[in-house]
């Protein structure tokens, strides 16, 4: 008598191996997404992993940087240019705001030997965003290498690595993309690779090495894959590539904008003295919004009775020392959606009332 298989099948598990073509198809997919005929490069690990990876390679002892702070990862830059030697001045904005071209261009003025500058196009965290275009004007004129965080802003708003003048673009697909937080991107000109491959201090034989996957990986074709390729996290982001195709980047960006615009609005007409955290309209990234809470009103305790009505709402305090007066609503990916901001706003007038 034939004994009956006990094994249980489940779509996550025993799937076919993910070939080098389809790893590297995906990778056109994205270079695609972003208009670029640079390199793609499809890292294997959340964003972290090529926004350290790119800095570790391209900076070094030598290498003077200029580092945009409007948000918590730009100061962390500041950090990794830093360990790596770099000479590094920091261009601090209030969270609240933008930095504009003009300080970018009286940065360089100020120090004319900067060659390297590093920028985060939308904090999520703090809800600006950067006018890159017009930064990347400057930063071209200049001849610095440019490295941008893209990461929250990819989705939600135009991001042109090649029409801006990027050298160093990194992206992950957890926020406005909709997808896994587990795989990310960056995009390297040919300016960024000799930069690298000149660095001597620049990572090899290392999971943070950019360097090995092109000698190894793009200079060879993408024949042969350096390792066994996270392959759920590949066919995730393949997919959500594919959701953003067929509703078209456009509408996808354009529900991020509306979302961001009924937040905006919809706070002021809560009253009680919430108002949105970024001053200014054009500064507001339309990836999250971020709201001010009135003096003596407690955010983190506003966002906790707010999730007691619906745990599902893509509500949050403040990180560290914000936590007491900002509120952000993660309206991006599936939750870019007038509904999702209605439902929002809603539980937190609720909660308001309750405080």
């Amino acid at each position: 008598m034939n004994e009956e298989s006990t094994a249980v099948t489940h779509p996550f598990l025993d799937l076919a191996p993910l070939s080098a073509a389809h790893f590297a198809s995906i990778e056109d997919r994205v270079a695609r997404l972003l208009s670029t005929e640079q390199d793609v490069l499809i890292t294997q690990g959340e964003a972290l992993l090529p926004l350290e990876g790119a800095i570790r390679g391209a900076a070094g002892p030598g290498t003077t940087a200029l580092n945009v702070i409007t948000g918590p990862y730009g100061q962390t830059f500041g950090d990794w240019l830093r360990d790596c030697g770099a000479t590094v001045y920091d261009l601090a904005v209030p969270f609240h705001s933008a930095v504009t071209a003009a300080q970018i261009e009286e940065a360089f003025a100020e120090h004319p030997e900067i060659d390297f500058v590093s920028l985060v196009h939308a904090e999520a965290a703090t809800g600006n965003t950067n006018p890159v275009a017009e930064i990347g004007e400057v930063v071209r004129a200049h001849g610095a290498l440019f490295y941008l965080d893209a990461v929250a802003s990819i989705g939600a708003e135009p991001v042109l690595p090649d029409a801006w003048g990027v050298d160093l673009c990194v992206i992950g697909a957890q926020k406005a993309m909709g997808g896994p937080a587990g795989v990310s991107a960056v995009s390297v000109s040919e300016r960024a690779w000799a930069r690298m491959s000149a660095n001597p201090h620049a990572p090899r034989r290392s999971y943070l090495s950019l360097l090995d996957w092109k000698e190894r990986w793009i200079d060879t074709g993408r024949r042969v894959l350096l390792h066994a390729p996270a392959q759920l996290e590949m066919l995730a982001l393949e997919a959500c590539v594919v959701r953003i195709e067929e509703e078209g980047l456009d509408t996808v960006m354009s529900r991020h904008a509306a979302a961001a615009a009924a937040t905006r609005a919809g706070a002021l007409a809560l009253g009680g003295g919430i108002e949105p955290y970024v001053y200014e309209d054009s500064a507001a990234a339309p990836v999250a919004t971020t709201l001010r809470t009135p003096v003596g009103v407690d955010a983190s305790a506003v966002v906790a009775g707010a999730l007691a009505t619906d745990p599902t709402l893509p509500l949050a305090a403040g990180g560290g020392a914000l936590a007491k007066e900002m509120i952000r609503v993660n309206h991006y990916g599936p939750a870019a959606s007038l509904d999702t901001v209605q439902s929002c706003l809603s539980a937190l007038r609720t909660a308001l009332a309750e405080d």
